[in-house]
């Protein structure tokens, strides 16, 4: 693929977890994030994009977010676990997805806030529609999902490169 070749990412933000009496790495779903993930992914399913890979937090909640997910896609794209996901800063999801081969065309990365709010915010210089007022309005709810859209090499991505091209939450189904 070459440098002019457009690309998506699409980030999606672990569903509703739970509170129990475990280290933060290790809280589960919640019975309302049980319920969101399966409609995140049947949203994933609806915007047609083929992932070449997934990119997923080793967190437990954004591991079992996939699981559920996953399960209503068509196809199921090479997974990895990636732990510099969890907490991670913008800076340093760019430089995550800075080394994503140019192999890879469409992106998913499940993760957490407040890095995934902010690097859909970050990336997006431009939006179509109503889609960036709406993610900042709303905060990025637990199972919300932006896909992002830029031309480029993986490591030409910076800050307002790319497009907001869609912006959904449980809510809006």
């Amino acid at each position: 693929m070459s440098a002019d070749t457009s690309r998506r990412i699409v980030l999606l933000r672990h569903a509703k977890a739970d509170w129990p009496e475990v280290s933060d790495h290790d809280r589960p779903l919640a019975e309302r994030g049980r319920k969101d993930a399966p409609a995140a992914g049947l949203k994933l399913a609806e915007t047609g994009i083929v992932f070449d890979l997934a990119l997923c937090s080793t967190a437990t909640r954004t591991r079992e977010t996939w699981k559920l997910a996953v399960q209503e896609l068509p196809y199921r794209p090479r997974t990895v676990y990636e732990e510099r996901l969890y907490e991670a800063s913008p800076g340093e999801l760019v430089a995550l997805l800075n080394e994503t081969s140019d192999e890879v065309a469409d992106l998913l990365v499940i993760g957490h806030n407040p890095g995934t709010h902010a690097l859909a915010d970050l990336l997006s210089g431009r939006a179509e529609g109503d889609g960036l007022a709406r993610m900042n309005r709303s905060g990025f709810p637990t199972a919300a999902l932006a896909v992002v859209s830029f031309t480029g090499s993986w490591k030409s991505l910076e800050p307002g490169v790319g497009t907001l091209l869609d912006f959904w939450t449980p809510k809006d189904h």
